[in-house]
């Protein structure tokens, strides 16, 4: 399968994230894709914590898995990629500053893609790791809110 080097599709793909994505009116995130790879930004918010005052392991996963997505789905330009399986690593607690995901592609075959991603915090610290397997869809992109501007 042919990598895509396309950075008009990479556009695209944060401007469906950044618009059509409405979870990401609570979590304001920030996304920058290239070619195998996604960086996701989240800036720590206390309504991210859990009761210990620490960041929830589900924002870990949310910033995790979309950078792995969308380093997945920047190879493929004709249809929505799903995760199908993800594991993840939290490695230590956050409190404050900007959570920063990087996502890397892995693995790509006919049918199944795999990516893994690191969590650092802004002082470069890794605080979460994780593997995602993702599947393409039969929906096409251009079918997606916010992919077409």
């Amino acid at each position: 399968e042919a990598v895509s080097a396309n950075p008009e599709h990479f556009r695209r793909l944060e401007h469906m994230y950044l618009t059509a994505a409405t979870i990401n009116d609570y979590f304001r995130p920030g996304l920058s894709v290239s070619e195998g790879e996604a960086e996701v930004r989240i800036e720590v918010d206390p309504k991210f914590f859990h009761a210990a005052g620490a960041v929830h392991g589900s924002v870990y996963f949310k910033a995790l898995d979309d950078a792995a997505f969308f380093a997945a789905n920047s190879v493929v330009e004709d249809v929505f990629v799903l995760t199908t399986s993800f594991n993840i690593h939290l490695l230590r607690p956050v409190t404050e500053g900007t959570l920063i995901a990087k996502g890397t592609l892995v693995s790509e075959t006919k049918s199944l893609l795999i990516a893994d991603a690191e969590l650092h915090d802004d002082k470069g610290r890794l605080v979460g790791r994780g593997t995602g397997s993702f599947m393409k869809s039969k929906m096409l992109l251009a079918d997606v809110a916010g992919y077409v501007e």
